[in-house]
């Protein structure tokens, strides 16, 4: 071996040594790996635990939120509870006040149309009009704020059935036709021969509160009541040649007790309760009302209602031509003085032969005195000490053997009572009793 060349030693150290590197640079290596590793679950582990504080935290949270909102639902169920209770209460208390107002009304109505049957002077006759026209307007005051509250409480519910267009129509034509000609306007009416589904009471209560309004503010040309096909829908429309809407004031219109700026027959304001009555009416019916006007020309409603599937069918005639009472027995039973009296008198003026009784017992000792028979009963339902005025048609029908003609008066709307009376076949007439309504149906049921 030469001096500087290396040995078989060296070289074989060498190659340990190189050897020894790599295995130490494969084991630092797998070290760091191992370290990232650990690192990184270490990292997800902090992660893991931080998310499940947020998710703890939210889920607190949320079921705070929770809580909160179901003490706020109690709540609102409590209020809404307690709104429909006072609701109620409302409406109790305005039907009983209202029972209370109209009994007195119904005498002072009566009053006046039998003095307006005397022989009086213009001066006097003048006067009477005016009074019968200040009751007109409180009677018609008090049933719309009880139809309004009925309404509002949810008492009055909608019977949908057909309804033959061209007879409502027709009908409620005919009614105006007398207010319209005393102011010289024309009142027209087109319609096709269909029928609607709606409930026939609210919607000739709706049309019959347009096409009023529509005279009482129309000064000069005419009212339109048509009827077109818009598809499945019929668009009923009042149309008016009257003061018109200004735009600013149209949607205050179906507000209570808002009359606008126009005045309406003989210059006065209306009461202002027409158009809010029909846009609960129209609302309780699902009908859509959209009101259109121009101020100084005119204004148009429409009312859109479902197309019946139906053909119309002939309804009934009119009802015939009332003529005087001569002779006609009638007996009243009328617990209220003052309505017992006006009606008699009434009826006196009509010729009638009528006799008065406060009750049952009244009628009995009538009866045991060997008195004549009635040929028609007006009978008030509410009599004293909760007595039903249904009782004496059923005592006298018992003596007589057969059925007497029966109408039953009464201030009192609730259905049971409408109930009651058809099932005896009886008619029933609301308070305040219409002269003329009620001289037309004696006459139809003593013909």
């Amino acid at each position: 071996m030469t001096a500087g060349s290396p040995s078989v030693g060296d070289e074989e150290a060498s190659r340990r040594i190189a050897k020894l590197e790599r295995i130490n640079a494969a084991l630092m290596a797998h070290v760091e790996r191992t370290m990232d590793q650990q690192g990184g679950a270490y990292s997800l582990f902090q992660t893991a635990i931080m998310l499940e504080g947020r998710v703890r935290s939210r889920t607190e949270e949320l079921t705070g939120l929770m809580h909160s909102l179901e003490r706020s639902n109690a709540a609102l169920v409590a209020a809404k509870e307690e709104a429909e209770t006072a609701n109620r209460s409302k409406t109790r208390f305005l039907a009983a006040a209202g029972h209370d107002l109209l009994q007195p009304l119904n005498a002072a109505r009566l009053s006046a149309s039998a003095l307006s049957d005397m022989p009086l002077g213009s001066e006097a006759l003048a006067m009477s009009a005016q009074v019968e026209r200040g009751l007109q307007t409180i009677e018609d005051l008090i049933k719309t704020l009880l139809d309004i509250s009925k309404l509002d409480a949810g008492i009055v519910r909608p019977v949908i059935r057909p309804v033959a267009l061209g007879d409502l129509l027709d009908g409620i034509a005919a009614s105006f036709m007398p207010m319209a000609e005393r102011k010289g306007l024309r009142l027209a009416v087109r319609y096709p021969e269909i029928r609607v589904d709606s409930d026939p009471v609210l919607l000739r209560r709706i049309l019959q509160n347009l096409v009023s309004n529509a005279i009482r503010y129309t000064g000069r040309g005419g009212v339109l009541i048509a009827a077109r096909r818009r598809g499945r829908l019929c668009r009923i429309e009042v149309i008016d040649t009257g003061c018109g809407i200004a735009e600013s004031e149209r949607h205050l219109v179906f507000e209570e007790f808002y009359r606008g700026g126009g005045a309406g027959d003989e210059g006065e304001p209306g009461l202002g309760l027409g158009l809010s009555i029909v846009q609960r009416m129209a609302t309780a019916l699902d009908h859509a009302l959209v009101l259109d006007s121009r101020l100084r020309h005119g204004t148009r409603v429409s009312l859109s209602v479902p197309i019946g599937a139906s053909p119309t069918e002939t309804m009934a005639g009119p009802a015939p031509i009332a003529t005087r009472l001569t002779g006609a027995r009638v007996l009243i039973v009328e617990n209220d003085p003052a309505t017992a009296d006006a009606l008699r008198r009434l009826l006196q003026n009509w010729d009638a032969e009528v006799s008065v009784h406060r009750d049952l017992a009244g009628v009995a000792e009538r009866v045991a005195a060997g008195q004549p028979l009635p040929d028609v009963l007006i009978l008030d339902y509410h009599l004293d000490h909760g007595a039903c005025g249904l009782d004496v048609a059923s005592y006298l029908r018992g003596v007589a053997h057969s059925a007497l003609p029966v109408i039953v008066t009464t201030a009192d709307h609730s259905p049971g009572i409408e109930a009651d009376v058809a099932m005896i076949g009886a008619e029933l007439m609301h308070k305040p009793i219409k002269p003329a309504q009620l001289r037309a149906l004696l006459t139809h049921m003593l013909a």
